[in-house]
């Protein structure tokens, strides 16, 4: 089975004028030039409402988006890694509170970079980063496009964002350089999923994109999610424009024709606006789709729950009103956030635009899958703003 059941918008709480209303600003922009074509899903109490794409695949050439058109989808493998390694916690395979390096011995002895008065000074861990913080962010690393501080520059000189490395040599080279925080003393996103996805092929012994495939991609029916993309399928590979349309420079995106080194379990998956209903529909279902039950349900609901409470979070990729699971943004409020939503809402995001939300007090989710680097933090609070000006009970 790889389609979701459908309902007309009404049927579950949607305004059918309204949900037309979001395709319109889209289409406008689209129009204009500043977006070259985008997937729309919508979906609430189990059924798909809208799943309607608009716009040019591939804006050199004019072929039109289709549904099934795949993207590279960058951070939004972080929730999916993230399951895996909750799979094999259900497993018995580890535990949250598990330092590090028991199963990646090279991260043993890290230090962490103190910058004072122009030197860097290394000073000795209060605690090992454990698998939670990893999961969460708190494990002290970092990633060389956020800043420029001395870690950061580490990371940029040793191109920590290779795809040429294996993820066992990446974990190694990033074992070896200094931490940027104490472990659990801040929130920094960080390539920490990377380790994550390293993590899951030693405690697998599968490498990290055949176990993905073998027991999520599979089980699940997301047939078209993956690493790379064979040549059968080139022709569905969404593109960006060629220059980007606000005068910034363009980011250079991940070529999807052939198999990295690296699969990155924090940026490197390429999927579909189904397949990837089909991952949040699981999650919905607290664990569970088409009788196929991956992980418990007070397990999703754990990796759901808040895991920063008190714990500072650095730099504005967090926005405020939000607070951070095991793999996803986590809303604590109804309120202080610049975007509607209820509390207990969950989502996440790629660099390279796609954005998608789960709220559990609705029973709705929703994926945008857009190819534009540059307008994603445009295109972000204005497709969650549209989606909840839809519903109607």
């Amino acid at each position: 089975m790889t389609t979701l059941a459908f309902a007309a918008p009404a049927e579950v709480g949607l305004c059918p004028e309204r949900l037309q209303r979001l395709l319109a600003v889209l289409q406008a922009d689209i129009e204009r030039g500043r977006l070259p074509g985008a997937v729309v899903l919508v979906a609430r109490r189990g059924k798909v409402a809208l799943f309607e794409s608009l716009g040019r695949q591939d804006p050199a050439t004019g072929s039109p988006m289709t549904r099934d058109s795949i993207f590279r989808i960058y951070s939004m493998s972080k929730p999916v890694v993230s399951m895996a390694v909750m799979m094999l916690l259900e497993q018995g395979r580890l535990l949250l509170s598990d330092p590090v390096a028991r199963h990646l011995p090279e991260f043993a002895n890290q230090k962490v970079a103190v910058e004072r008065e122009g030197r860097v000074e290394l000073e000795d861990l209060r605690r090992p980063a454990t698998v939670q913080d990893l999961l969460r962010h708190t494990a002290g690393l970092t990633y060389e496009f956020l800043g420029s501080a001395d870690v950061q520059r580490q990371y940029a000189k040793l191109q920590m964002g290779s795809r040429e490395r294996s993820n066992a040599e990446f974990s190694r080279v990033l074992a070896g350089l200094p931490l940027m925080y104490q472990p659990g003393s801040v929130w920094e996103y960080s390539r920490a999923t990377d380790v994550l996805g390293r993590l899951v092929e030693v405690l697998s012994g599968q490498t990290l994109g055949e176990y993905l495939r073998r027991n999520i991609f599979v089980p699940l029916g997301m047939h078209d999610t993956g690493f790379s993309v064979g040549q059968a399928h080139h022709p569905r590979i969404a593109e960006p424009f060629a220059h980007d349309p606000d005068g910034g420079v363009p980011m250079r995106v991940l070529e999807p024709r052939r198999a990295a080194t690296m699969e990155s379990g924090g940026g490197g998956l390429l999927s579909t606006a189904m397949d990837y209903a089909r991952f949040l529909q699981f999650m919905r279902n607290r664990g569970e789709l088409d009788g196929v039950r991956l992980l418990g349900s007070r397990t999703v609901d754990f990796m759901t729950a808040d895991h920063l409470g008190a714990i500072p979070v650095t730099g504005d990729v967090l926005p405020p009103g939000y607070g951070f699971g095991l793999g996803f943004a986590v809303r604590t409020a109804t309120g202080i956030a610049s975007v509607p939503g209820s509390k207990g809402l969950y989502y996440w995001g790629g660099i390279a635009g796609t954005t998608f939300f789960v709220d559990p007090a609705e029973d709705l989710y929703a994926v945008l899958m857009i190819q534009a680097p540059n307008q994603r933090d445009h295109y972000r609070p204005l497709f969650r703003s549209l989606v909840y000006a839809a519903l109607l009970d």
